[in-house]
Parts: structure tokens; C-alpha cells; sequence
């Protein structure tokens, strides 16, 4: 049997961030055809956060438990939305203009689940485990209101990063995860990881060929039971 090579480079909390964060760079620039970075510092945070204007959760479950939430400032929302539809071919007439447009919030959780699919993918290439996730919530919030969700985890560690768009407007992702270390046993080649634009493409290609009709009168309902399960 193999023993770990105790010189092994080992992965935890910040490896783990510095992926999900470069999913975020990733996937968005690719949609936006612009260029998003991150701070070079991250803060230690004692608590998550859904904060105003508008925000999106995901929960993580398997290999690893964690919470995933990312607040925009509405800002920053509307410029990731017109761009993405603009590159796509929109002419600015058809765009919402609000952010607390039930569209804005459509085509925001639609780039977040992109986001959430680019580091679970990663996550089982370059990690050899598994998690799922929950389909995000993009959520518009009044600036009165402050939400907080727990998530179950036993020794939970939080992070914030602040992302700039190309623009220069802000907004934060927030992860809580518990604590955790992955300690390569032997080395293996992780798997090639897709196209960022044939992932965008072939979203598009579904919606596309969905027949576009009213959201369903259940939607809101799913909404609020997810979140009361959350205690909020």
C-alpha cells in the first residue's frame, strides 16, 4: 500500500477559494467579453452574509460542506447583465432596466450556476471528489433588510473577496466552508477542462430551444421554503 508522501503539497481553505474565485473571473469575463479581477487580499469573516442590492446563495454537499454567497451591488449587477446581453446580440431597447427586474435576476443566477458548474468541475478533476450544489438564488434586496444563513457545518471557516467588474464596480463573494485539508497521495493528471465559451454556448442553445413562457406559480413558494429551511 502507498503512504503520502509527507512532502506533498496539501490543499485547504484558501486553495479551495482561489478556485472558486478564478471560476468567477473565468466564466464571467468569458460572458461579458470583458475583464473581471479579484483583490489580492482576502478578509477573514466570522459570518455570511445576503446583502443588498441583489445576492445569490449556494450550498455545497459531499466531498466537502459549504456556502457559497456572492452580493452585487446594483451597480455592478447591471453591468454584468447588459453586457452579457449585449455581446450576445441584444439591442439595449430590450434590456431591463432595473436590477429588481425578475429578468436581471434570471440572467444573473443563470451566470452563477455557469460559475457553480466551472468549480464543481474543477473540483472533481483537480480534487478526485464530488459535491453538489442547489440550483442559485439570485435574490433583490431591500437595502433595510440584512439576511444571514448558517450553514451545518461542524468547524466552519468564512472568507470574503472583493471582485472588480471592468468598470470598477464592486461585489463580494463570501464562502463558508468547513475546515479542511486534501493531502495528494500519488500524483495523477487531473482531466482537461472544458471550454468556458462552449459551456456558455450550449446554455444559450437550451434556452433557446425551450419554449419561453411565464415563471412558474410555484417558483416564489420554492423560494421560501428553501429559505426557511435555512432559518431565514
Amino acid at each position: 500500500m502507498s503512504t503520502p508522501d509527507k512532502s506533498a503539497p496539501t490543499y485547504g481553505t484558501e486553495d479551495l477559494l482561489i478556485s472558486l474565485c478564478n471560476s468567477v473571473t473565468r466564466v464571467l469575463s468569458v460572458a461579458t467579453q470583458t475583464q473581471l479581477h479579484y483583490s489580492g487580499m482576502v478578509q477573514r469573516i466570522t459570518k455570511t452574509c445576503l446583502r443588498p442590492d441583489i445576492g445569490c446563495f449556494v450550498l455545497f454537499d459531499g466531498g466537502f460542506s459549504g456556502l457559497v454567497i456572492i452580493n452585487l451591488s446594483k451597480e455592478a449587477a447591471m453591468e454584468i447583465y447588459q453586457t452579457y446581453l449585449l455581446s450576445m446580440g441584444m439591442s439595449q431597447d430590450d434590456l431591463a432596466s432595473s436590477y429588481t427586474s425578475d429578468e436581471v435576476a434570471n440572467v444573473m443566477g443563470e451566470l452563477m450556476n455557469q460559475v457553480v458548474g466551472d468549480f464543481t468541475g474543477k473540483v472533481r478533476r483537480e480534487l478526485q471528489t464530488h459535491i453538489t450544489q442547489n440550483q442559485p438564488k439570485m435574490l433583490a434586496l431591500n437595502k433595510q433588510v440584512m439576511l444571514s444563513v448558517d450553514a451545518n457545518l461542524d468547524q466552519p471557516e468564512a472568507r470574503r473577496v472583493t471582485f472588480y467588474t471592468a468598470k470598477n464596480h464592486i461585489f463580494y463573494l463570501e464562502l463558508a466552508i468547513d475546515r479542511t485539508e486534501f493531502i495528494k497521495l500519488y500524483d495523477f493528471e487531473p482531466q482537461e477542462a472544458p471550454d468556458p465559451d462552449a459551456l456558455l454556448a450550449q446554455a444559450d442553445q437550451d434556452g433557446a430551444s425551450a419554449p419561453s413562457a411565464p415563471p412558474a406559480a410555484g417558483n416564489d413558494s420554492d423560494t421560501d421554503d428553501l429559505l426557511k429551511s435555512l432559518g431565514m
